[in-house]
């Protein structure tokens, strides 16, 4: 019974440990996208990648909320793209999503797509 129990222990700290480095492997793989995030994106979708930014409460269209997994996993990743490199307008979206094409490269932009999917949960993770 006592082997039982230590089995299960460890099972469950093992578990935990998984889920922790897990989390820390996924940190390290957006490394870059979260740098970039904080420097680019965070004024209007905000440090909880929720649409609520600094900026937001002066804009008249809402900031996406990146971490709404139904709008996110209803947008294609080649619109989540568009949007960055070519702005909002580019995708029927609002004006005020700048465009990002002349500061990030089209990797940088593959990697925050990729970003985006981890916050909202609605891709490989």
């Amino acid at each position: 019974m006592m082997r039982h129990q230590n089995f299960i222990r460890f099972a469950l700290l093992a578990g935990a440990l998984g889920l922790l480095s897990t989390g820390a492997q996924a940190q390290d793989q957006h490394a870059k996208s979260i740098k970039i995030y904080n420097t680019y994106c965070v004024q209007c979708h905000g440090i909880n990648r929720d649409g609520n930014g600094i900026n937001s409460q002066h804009m008249s269209v809402k900031p996406r909320d990146h971490t709404d997994s139904k709008a996110m996993g209803d947008t294609p990743d080649d619109t989540l793209f568009k949007a960055i490199k070519e702005g909002g307008l580019s995708v029927s979206k609002s004006v005020l999503m700048p465009k990002w094409g002349g500061v990030l490269d089209d990797d940088q932009i593959k990697e925050m797509v990729s970003y985006l999917r981890f916050i909202s949960k609605t891709g490989i993770q």
